[in-house]
């Protein structure tokens, strides 16, 4: 009996190791994920707003788990991939649902139709400016305190956690390159308008290091000249890009790379690194058949020429080859596009990836 009693007892030993092992290597590499930008990454947050920036409907969803819930693509975004590859178990809740513990893990501040100036995006309703999504974080971060009873328990809990911050692309989009709305196309160069976003940027980051933020991904704009919508309107032939676009986001990304430079050489007890999203979206359209790709330039669900004249409606029936598109719709990228971009930004392929660490080193520095 005794033998019989301590064999048990190693079987029940082994097995409490082997449970415990399996939860370490489960854990995620980073305790959480905050993340900020448009409607590239949006999980909700646009739901319960007045706003024409809305996907909380069908087709939009159609191949996520959960159905439509306010992503704008048919299933994952590229926060999604990252969020799975960080190891967590769960999506990170969107801010307009996250509550209590909940937020220790995370919280995604993304808003449709938002932009790093103020008025970016207003002909469309209502949407959570990069300023605000920041003062959301800081409303997060009083939480987080209270949950962990102490600033500076907060402060190192908050030190490990990985921000991504994807804003820009409504500035160009939805101000700059509207001049029936807006002014500012006029007002400054390309030069001058992409100092004036850095600015602007600059000063939002400076917050939320100031609120515990220490590891940050700055997450390029895409190549927003080359979207179904802009080709639609744009392009004589229906595939050849708007360069006047690109070459102005090119600019805005330019110095994006510069701003994390001077960061990384002045804050020392932070990290930043660029995630080049500009051009693994080039990797995939110059050659889509490596990926899976057979169409570039059109989007599976929409209206009118490259589908893009007019986004995803209200009950339309997209395309059924849609791993075989790049574009779910009008202006966002399908699952399959969003699998590989948040894949290299978390492993990157080549050396222009990422600059100078993609998200999986920044999460173990």
């Amino acid at each position: 009996m005794a033998r019989g009693c301590v064999m048990m007892m190693k079987v029940i030993m082994i097995m409490a190791m082997a449970m415990a092992m399996n939860i370490a290597m489960c854990d995620p590499i980073a305790p959480c994920y905050f993340i900020f930008g448009d409607s590239l990454v949006d999980s909700g947050n646009n739901n319960r707003l007045t706003s024409l920036a809305r996907a909380d409907y069908f087709p939009y969803g159609i191949d996520f788990q959960f159905g439509p819930t306010g992503r704008f693509s048919n299933g994952k975004t590229t926060v999604d991939v990252i969020t799975e590859l960080l190891g967590f178990d769960d999506y990170i809740t969107p801010y307009s649902q996250a509550r209590g513990d909940d937020i220790l893990r995370g919280v995604n501040y993304a808003s449709a139709a938002a932009g790093i100036r103020e008025e970016t995006g207003r002909q469309l309703g209502a949407r959570i400016t990069f300023a605000g999504q920041v003062a959301n974080h800081v409303n997060t971060v009083s939480q987080v305190v209270n949950i962990l009873g102490d600033e500076n328990e907060a402060a190192n809990y908050l030190s490990k956690c990985i921000y991504s911050i994807g804003l820009g692309s409504n500035d160009y989009l939805n101000n700059y390159f509207m001049p029936v709305y807006y002014s500012t196309g006029n007002q400054y160069s390309p030069d001058s308008f992409a100092n004036d976003l850095i600015n602007r940027y600059t000063q939002q980051l400076r917050i939320l290091y100031n609120n515990g933020a220490r590891k940050f991904a700055l997450i390029g704009i895409g190549a927003i000249g080359c979207s179904p919508n802009e080709l639609a309107q744009n392009s004589r032939d229906g595939t050849t890009c708007d360069e006047r676009i690109n070459s102005a986001n090119r600019i805005f990304n330019s110095k994006l790379v510069s701003l994390v430079d001077h960061f990384n050489q002045n804050t020392p007890d932070a990290k930043f690194t660029y995630i080049n999203a500009y051009g693994i979206f080039q990797e995939m359209v110059a050659n889509p058949a490596r990926y899976g790709f057979r169409v570039t330039n059109a989007g599976c669900c929409g209206v009118g020429r490259n589908n893009g004249q007019i986004t995803c409606l209200p009950g339309q029936a997209p395309c059924l080859n849609r791993d075989e598109f790049v574009f779910w719709d009008a202006f966002h990228p399908g699952e399959a596009a969003n699998v590989v971009i948040g894949g290299r930004s978390f492993q990157r392929e080549s050396a222009s990836d990422a600059h100078p660490y993609d998200i999986q080193q920044l999460a173990m520095l």
